[in-house]
């Protein structure tokens, strides 16, 4: 009987999660058509970053950098030279990092 009572708990508790996930689409997908009542709108300007001076503050070589951060030396290099851009998570880690310079060796211990 218990056994029962628990999965019945289980079962109404994975209902509310469904109800709510839904609500969200509902409201994002409202937001998307120009609705916004009661919409909490996050802006993020994550800044440009000078991939060479990050780098460079953090003393590792290019290719101890990259693997550091979890991208091919090429990126990297691309990055460097201005031919292509980070962006998303890699433009956060890379700001985050010329921000603390030694983040990369504190979390990689």
């Amino acid at each position: 009987m218990a056994h029962r009572r628990a999965l019945q708990f289980q079962i109404e508790q994975h209902h509310c999660h469904v109800r709510r996930i839904k609500q969200g689409l509902d409201e994002a997908l409202a937001f998307a058509d120009g609705n916004d009542d009661g919409a909490h709108v996050h802006q993020v300007t994550v800044p440009d970053v000078d991939v060479a001076a990050i780098r460079a503050s953090t003393g590792l070589s290019q290719g101890a950098f990259a693997r550091s951060i979890g991208v091919a030396r090429g990126t990297l290099l691309n990055w460097e030279q201005g031919r292509r851009r980070p962006t998303g998570p890699a433009q956060v880690l890379l700001a985050m990092i010329a921000r603390k310079p030694s983040l990369v060796s504190e979390l990689l211990r």
